[in-house]
């Protein structure tokens, strides 16, 4: 199967066609471009397959009956035609786009209507989801019907012309300029073929010799689902291996777009694919006939699947009031038990309609490829809906594998994007273990970018992914970009503690500073409860009596509330506190799943622990044992450093300083400045503004250390702005000399 495009006859086309919308700008608004080009293409393609097949079916009928006359040659074609078991569709009439502007233009949009609705039934259901009808009464209003036709009644759409990975292309291509006229987001993204044909020969799928089911939840243009057919048919070496692929092998999708799934059906017909079946709707909502939108049409109640591949948008938001997130919740007890993830990101909810759809290990069990961007790796704290998915997963020994792509692989985004890949069939080596691989470097440049896609995957990188996949697992196996953990290494027990910082002479220490907050009986007594140690305050009043200072000294039992009223007696007005107490630092610790919280706290604080309280376990995920794990893939995400906010990939010594310089690479002595050249470029955030993780976008920089190693900010700046490292990582890892020149530069390194 070819996998590479011709570039420049697809900039070409599709530069032809963008022209048509340019000359809708006035006449129609940027976002209505696409609802009156995308149907006229589809239109023209199916026409070009009709055309091309009367022809050879003319010539067919010829060469049996050469005496036969052109009436009745055209008859004997067009009765063909309409048997749906010669031709997969057809049209009744005999119009063609070019008859069309041929014929009096002042006909012209009845004939064309004429011609529309002379379509089968397939075909009509591909308009209507389009709602062409309505947007040809524009175009007439409008004067561009007559432009629309003239264009498109010659242009060479058919499949002899565009492949299915061309058109797919060209799709993507003109949906992308949509969106960017139009001022929305691309959501969604193409997903080239040769990132699906890795997919696919991860998944493993065999020339069946019984049914076998493959299945998309967001199937888009059914660009995963024909590429998993074709690589079969591709693999037949014989005309029976190849008859039992088209026989036994069936294809379901489903796809929420109108536009696209009318794109995909196009598609379908288009290839007689009697075995795939794509419904539009939501796979995420269960169905109703009589609700507002359709919801999944594949329920697992009914159906389960052999094989599975996704690409499911990134980002898009499945609650609050542009969502769905009432519908999507009536699954929360069934499908989505383990957890639902924030409302602005569901990807992970379409990871759970899959997993749900698995069959039985004793009916062969199932696999899956889903492709993700970095979020469902690490966002989500302990106890929220992602972690406790990402538990569910790991505690069910689902997760077999996850493969770190390159970046700049899809047409509309250049992030980083990584395949994820899982089996209910686990073979014993496979058990209890997750392999990770770092393919980002496995590309060559496009000789010219679309879009956003600069790289590309070739044969030759693609192997080298699938080798490691499957020797990987053997004993003694050693390679630089694979590393085989115990899933167990992935979670961790969030505590809070609370201990007693200590001065520059490591005694605790005691300070004084101003009180900034409300000057309430109520705070009082929440410091009480904190310190549960004397506390002293100073307040700078007026009271009847003119200025003074009144003195408030607080113990562990006495009765706040009463101490207050009584020192506040007769004041009018406060200026100004200042208290005196024990310097106790409350911090939330990320323990490894299996260490003694206790013995880890004394040894990583190295300070008087005054209390400490492991985080409690939502009430949804009280049937998953050990309490309050925080399940973190060890993958950071390469764009983390764009985001002020999330989770800890990495447990360790957590910075106590609370003032000081900001600890920017520029302050830095040399040493520290070169190890920071050594770092990958990109920016680098931290999760608050008190002292909190750094995130190595390095991906294996933690892993090849072999232990949980993070660079952490030794307190904010004063600008409250993160700290930056930039530079290049150049794979070596630091010496211990570099590392103390970090903590010189006021950048702490735990290991």
């Amino acid at each position: 199967m070819a996998l590479s495009l011709n570039k420049p006859k697809l900039d070409n086309l599709a530069g032809d066609i963008w022209k048509s919308a340019e000359r809708l700008r006035g006449k129609f608004k940027s976002y209505e471009y696409q609802s009156v080009i995308l149907p006229i293409i589809v239109i023209r393609r199916l026409e070009c397959v009709l055309i091309d097949w009367r022809e050879r079916k003319a010539a067919e009928v010829l060469a049996n009956r050469p005496k036969i006359t052109e009436p009745q040659l055209a008859k004997l074609v067009k009765d063909l035609e309409l048997n749906p078991k010669q031709c997969p569709f057809s049209n009744r009439t005999d119009w063609t786009l070019r008859k069309i502007y041929q014929e009096d233009h002042a006909l012209l949009e009845e004939h064309f209507r004429e011609y529309i609705s002379g379509f089968s039934k397939n075909v009509d259901d591909v308009i209507e989801h389009f709602n062409y009808r309505a947007t040809i009464g524009q175009m007439v209003k409008n004067n561009r019907l007559a432009p629309i036709l003239n264009q498109y009644k010659e242009l060479p759409l058919g499949p002899d012309q565009l492949s299915g990975l061309e058109m797919g292309y060209i799709y993507e291509e003109l949906l992308r300029r949509f969106s960017e006229q139009s001022g929305e987001e691309a959501g969604e993204h193409f997903t080239p073929r040769e990132v699906i044909r890795l997919m696919v020969e991860l998944l493993e799928i065999p020339i069946p010799d019984r049914h076998l089911s493959i299945y998309d939840p967001a199937s888009g243009t059914g660009g995963m689902l024909s590429v998993a057919k074709e690589h079969l048919l591709e693999r037949a070496d014989t005309p029976d291996e190849r008859a039992r692929v088209e026989q036994l092998v069936t294809v379901h999708g489903q796809e929420l777009s109108p536009t696209n799934y009318a794109v995909c059906q196009a598609d379908l017909l288009i290839k007689n694919d009697r075995q795939a079946t794509v419904h539009l709707g939501n796979s995420l909502i269960p169905h109703d006939p009589h609700g507002k939108e359709p919801g999944d049409q594949w329920p697992e109640t009914k159906w389960r699947f052999h094989r599975m591949l996704s690409n499911p948008p990134f980002g898009v938001t499945w609650g609050g009031k542009d969502g769905y997130e009432k519908e999507a919740r009536k699954l929360e007890k069934t499908r989505y038990r383990a957890g639902m993830p924030r409302v602005n990101d569901g990807a992970l909810l379409f990871l759970q309609t899959m997993l749900a759809k698995m069959c039985p290990v004793e009916e062969g069990g199932s696999r899956i490829a889903i492709i993700f961007n970095g979020s469902p790796l690490s966002n989500g704290d302990c106890g929220s809906g992602e972690s406790e998915i990402r538990r569910w997963i790991l505690e069910n020994d689902w997760l077999d594998a996850i493969v770190m792509l390159p970046d700049q692989l899809f047409y509309n985004t250049g992030i980083f994007t990584y395949v994820w890949l899982l089996r209910n069939d686990k073979p014993a080596s496979h058990r209890g273990r997750v392999m990770l691989i770092d393919a980002r470097q496995q590309f060559e440049k496009e000789p010219k970018s679309f879009g956003n896609k600069r790289n590309r995957i070739t044969d030759a990188h693609r192997a080298w992914i699938e080798q490691r996949y499957r020797r990987g697992w053997s004993k003694g196996y050693a390679d630089e970009h694979v590393k085989v953990f115990r899933r167990e290494d992935f979670a961790y027990h969030k505590v809070s503690v609370v201990f007693w910082q200590t001065d520059e002479h490591d005694q605790p220490a005691v300070v004084t500073e101003p009180y900034e907050k409300a000057w309430t009986a109520a705070n009082l007594k929440k410091e009480q409860e904190f310190y549960a140690s004397e506390l002293t305050f100073r307040a700078q009043v007026r009271a009847d009596d003119g200025e003074r200072t009144i003195e408030l000294t607080l113990k562990p039992k006495d009765n706040a509330a009463k101490k207050f009223k009584e020192a506040m007696d007769g004041v009018e007005q406060t200026w100004a506190v200042e208290w005196t107490h024990r310097h106790y630092v409350q911090d939330d610790e990320y323990i490894p799943y299996g260490e003694d919280i206790e013995e880890f706290l004394k040894r990583e604080i190295g300070k008087p622990i005054i209390r400490w309280k492991e985080t409690e376990k939502r009430p949804r995920g009280a049937r998953l044992r050990n309490p309050a794990q925080q399940v973190l893939l060890p993958l950071p995400d390469p764009n983390a450093g764009q985001r002020t906010a999330g989770p800890i990939l990495a447990a360790g010594k957590r910075s106590r300083k609370t003032a000081g310089g900001a600890g920017r690479m520029s302050d830095a002595p040399p040493q520290a400045q070169e190890l920071g050249r050594k770092i990958d470029g990109r920016k680098i955030g931290r999760t608050d503004k008190c002292a909190g993780p750094i995130f190595l976008p390095s991906i294996f920089l933690h892993l090849a250390l072999r232990t949980r190693c993070s660079f952490r900010p030794a307190h904010r700046a004063a600008d409250d702005s993160p700290a930056k490292l930039t530079g290049e990582w150049n794979g070596k890892l630091p010496t211990r000399k570099e590392l103390a020149a970090f903590v010189r530069a006021g950048i702490e390194v735990a290991e």
